[in-house]
């Protein structure tokens, strides 16, 4: 037992306690640990940066734990290190439990170091203790008690090994005894500042000082309702005299002499002794992926199994399972059943379980059709996410979406467009520029297939034949590379470093992924369904106001004339707008009835594929970048799709190609 597990509590015990840490440190794990279960996800107001509450038990009751976007810094470089910053200054009082990374103990006590300065009652969580002993790499953590004055407890977060001493030890946590000098100058400033701060902040005053020298502009808010306006005006000449002094560089001497003092106390913590150790294979493994040879295999072998997996079982056998057996010979026919013999309005039942009802539509949409494909999507995504793949993939892509305004973490919500759209536009909240969200959702509203579009665009290329496939991709990824250009010169704003932890390769833990894919579903079924009833309600309207017909015909001209294809196209585009797979699906059945040629399926898929973002997809565009974003996308996208369809068509007729 260490000094800090029969210390005695010396302050109030807090209600709430903060989890922060740098990325991919295991920091979900230990919440979901510590409350059982995801609680509440919400957006950090006035972000997209979402945050996750949850409730843990302690010896004093019940406890608020909040789980913090991972940071590399606490003065904000990003949205997400902002918001991290901002809970801290929002919860004062709020005690700190801090998840490191045991293989990389600079940068974790990076942050540490800051949340002295803070000082805020903090535990230290050391991670991943495991992979460090094998590597060799584990610290002394009884000499990193001693010089920090906190306790620092090794950890396995995935199997649960050490998480159980922690809300204890949280409880009766104190600040860091940690004090670091920055040099005269920066050290005068700091007590110049100290004076002009009011009295008891959120955060130590040491702190905001520092991060007002460091040219923090994100504290501006606070200060105007914290700060009489003449003690601003002072603190900013405090900064101008410290520039004069030093230079505009104050941030990098201040984290220069924190590597410094980090390092210094590392070197004198030691290391614990190598455990043995078996195979290396998942490292070597981890190395290939991202090798720009041997990645591109390792890329397509995962692919492949990802699309079975997503594609075949979830698109395919499970929404046949659910849509053609539990909805389609059991729910719906039941409710028609019922409504017709208890409902004598025909509005009503129609409402219910009509082509645009609420049961026969939105419900079996939702439920039969979309969650077994975001369902198996959201499992899969895990597997890759927590076997460590998925940002050597973001590396190995990295340099082609340079070319696009993005970086290699646009890959991932990218990836999870083949599921589905409307969901891979809420995970672009990972990308940190508004400019990247902006070009990232543009593109998968543009040109990328949703996994039950991608299943019946592929059966019937399949029948045309490899060539049709072959330009169909050729021309997808054409589009979505030369929109992707012009939009990152067009969209102002600039683009974000690739920073991007690289965890080791490991197998995924069933538990966790259990934990997490629940809490995904329980998230699509709170925030994504309702979209689809609301959207089957406009339906509704519009089809009984007359609008659908009309919409219909008014599109007959262009897609006869110049997509050159049969006017019953025109109800699968329609169709296409509410859902992608039934538009697609519609020409599905002309091909098979022989009303489309094999030019005019390459045409008219080529188109579908580009068309307008289904209802869904658009609402979540509208609750994600606001309504005019939204609307200036889909009146881009549907001429567009248009223009690019006609061009097919023209050239392959020019050139006598037929397929």
């Amino acid at each position: 037992m260490t000094q800090f597990d029969a210390a005695a509590s010396v302050r109030q015990r807090s209600d709430k306690v903060v989890l922060v840490g740098n990325p991919n440190v295991g920091k979900s794990v230990v919440f979901g640990y510590l409350t059982g279960r995801y609680v509440t996800v919400s957006n950090y107001p006035g972000t997209t940066v979402e945050i996750t509450r949850g409730e843990a038990q302690a010896k004093g009751g019940a406890v608020e734990v909040i789980d913090t976007p991972g940071v590399y810094s606490l003065l904000p470089m990003s949205e997400d290190e902002r918001v991290t910053r901002d809970i801290l200054l929002a919860e004062p009082g709020a005690r700190v439990l801090q998840v490191c990374d045991a293989k990389n103990m600079r940068r974790s006590l990076m942050i540490t170091l800051q949340l002295a300065e803070m000082a805020v009652p903090l535990v230290l969580a050391v991670n991943m203790a495991d992979e460090a002993r094998d590597r060799g790499v584990m610290p002394r953590l009884e000499e990193l008690e001693r010089r920090i004055g906190v306790p620092a407890i090794p950890t396995v977060a995935v199997r649960k090994k050490g998480i159980d001493r922690l809300m204890g030890l949280v409880e009766r946590s104190l600040p860091p005894c940690v004090v670091v000098s920055y040099g005269d100058r920066i050290e005068a400033a700091i007590a110049r500042m100290e004076t002009l701060l009011p009295n008891a902040p959120p955060l130590g005053k040491r702190a905001l000082a520092l991060m007002l020298l460091c040219g923090d502009d994100s504290l501006t808010p606070w200060l105007a309702e914290n700060v009489r306006a003449d003690r601003i005006r002072e603190m900013n000449e405090v900064r101008n005299r410290l520039v004069e002094e030093v230079g505009e560089e104050i941030a990098y001497r201040v984290n220069q002499v924190r590597l410094q003092w980090i390092d210094s106390l590392l070197d004198g913590m030691g290391e614990e002794p190598a455990t043995a150790r078996g195979t290396d294979w998942p490292q070597a493994f981890g190395r290939y992926a991202m090798d720009p040879v041997y990645g591109v295999p390792i890329l397509f072998a995962v692919l492949f199994l990802a699309y079975e997996f997503v594609g075949v079982f979830g698109a395919k056998f499970l929404v046949d399972l659910l849509e053609g057996g539990v909805f389609g010979k059991g729910i719906v026919p039941a409710a028609a059943w019922l409504a017709e013999r208890a409902i004598p309005w025909g509005i009503v039942r129609d409402f219910l379980v009509g082509p645009y009802g609420m049961i026969s539509m939105a419900l079996s949409y939702a439920i039969a059709i979309v969650l077994p494909i975001v369902g198996t999507f959201f499992l899969g995504f895990g597997i890759l996410e927590d076997s460590g793949y998925l940002p050597r993939l973001a590396v190995m892509v990295d340099r082609i979406f340079k070319k696009i305004g993005c970086n290699g973490k646009a890959v991932l919500p990218m990836i999870l467009g083949l599921g589905c759209d409307t969901m891979a536009t809420l995970t672009t909240r990972i990308l940190e520029t508004r400019k990247e969200r902006v070009i990232v959702t543009l593109l998968l509203a543009l040109g990328i297939p949703c996994s039950a579009q991608l299943g019946v665009i592929l059966g019937m290329l399949g029948k045309v034949g490899a060539a049709a496939t072959v330009t169909w991709l050729a021309i997808l990824a054409a589009v979505i590379l030369v929109v992707g250009y012009l939009a990152s010169k067009v969209i102002p704003g600039e683009t974000s470093d690739f920073i991007l932890e690289i965890p080791p390769i490991r197998w995924p833990q069933v538990g966790n992924l259990a934990v997490k894919t629940m809490a995904r579903i329980e998230w699509y079924l709170r925030e994504a369904v309702p979209l689809f009833l609301l959207g089957t309600f406009i339906l509704f309207a519009a089809d009984r106001m007359g609008w659908l017909l009309s919409l219909q015909k008014a599109m007959e001209p262009l897609i006869v004339g110049a997509l050159d294809l049969p006017p019953k196209a025109a109800e699968a585009f329609l169709i296409g707008f509410l859902r992608r797979d039934y538009g697609a699906a519609g020409l599905f059945h002309m091909a098979r009835g022989g009303l489309l040629t094999n030019l005019q399926v390459v045409v008219s898929l080529v188109t579908i594929t580009l068309f307008i973002p289904c209802l869904a997809n658009l609402l979540v565009i509208v609750k994600e970048q606001g309504a005019k974003v939204a609307a200036g996308m889909a009146l881009f996208i549907f001429p567009f799709a248009i223009l690019v369809g006609a061009l097919v068509n023209f050239a392959a007729r020019r050139m006598g190609i037929s397929f």
